[in-house]
């Protein structure tokens, strides 16, 4: 009976360990192999079941079963967006940059989200995943997830008012930080098109369009290789933040 006890327990570990790594910053790029990302999960789950309680009760049906693992699977999804939030970020910085510049246009193939995306933004996708690597992050992150049982057991997740909040304000966040890394390459391309606009009045011959886009384009890319180690800095900034939102959301949901 304590062997049925304890391999509920690692599968209930494990579907929150997989919910959250599908998601999961660089493990859930689809040039990671879903059988590494599984094995790293049952792995995870394995050292962390060791040092865990028996949380199962011993008359569990079915019924509860199902339920409690439905709520796993909906906590490791809440932990592993609440992780991917700053990459939502920088993928919407990259696209603001592309078009500021003018290299929206040919899109490029970023192999860490495997879609079409501008050079700005799979840039500042390589830069933050190295950064989240050096910085040992997915350590601090599996640390998290193993205290995240502290605060929120198996099965013990309630869906309220707190956790919602959390995550709206971390979400909406997400434009503020993209603002924030921009705001450089923004205010760059505002001063030149302003000051072609003057210059379209006092040279009506000289054609705005074509001179602006090119002195667009070298500004631009100045200013945003000025700025790379800005922009590293504030990454690593709001990286240093996610295992402490996680274990945020684990309190919140476990009230």
């Amino acid at each position: 009976m304590n062997f049925d006890l304890d391999f509920l327990t690692w599968m209930m570990v494990f579907l929150r360990a997989s919910a959250m790594l599908a998601i999961f910053p660089v493990f859930s790029s689809p040039g990671f192999p879903v059988q590494v990302r599984l094995a790293l999960g049952a792995l995870v789950s394995f050292l962390v079941t060791s040092s865990l309680p028996s949380m199962i009760p011993a008359n569990l049906d079915w019924m509860l079963g199902i339920k409690i693992m439905i709520t796993e699977v909906l906590v490791g999804l809440s932990f592993g967006f609440m992780s991917r939030l700053l990459f939502y970020a920088i993928d919407l910085a990259g696209g603001i940059i592309s078009m500021e510049i003018g290299l929206s246009l040919p899109p490029s193939f970023n192999p860490l989200s495997n879609t079409q995306a501008a050079a700005p933004g799979s840039i500042l996708n390589y830069m933050a995943a190295m950064i989240w690597l050096s910085m040992d992050m997915h350590h601090w992150m599996l640390l998290a997830f193993k205290k995240s049982y502290l605060y929120l057991p198996i099965g013990g997740a309630h869906m309220g008012n707190g956790v919602l909040t959390q995550i709206f304000v971390k979400s909406s966040g997400i434009f503020m930080i993209a603002a924030q890394m921009t705001a450089p390459i923004i205010a760059v391309s505002f001063t030149i098109t302003v000051v072609f606009a003057v210059l379209s009045r006092a040279v009506p011959q000289m054609n705005v369009f074509s001179e602006s886009y090119a002195v667009k384009t070298l500004a631009g890319m100045t200013v945003f290789g000025l700025t790379a180690q800005l922009m590293s800095q504030h990454i690593g900034n709001y990286l240093n933040r996610l295992p402490e939102d996680v274990l945020r959301v684990a309190q919140l949901l476990g009230n």
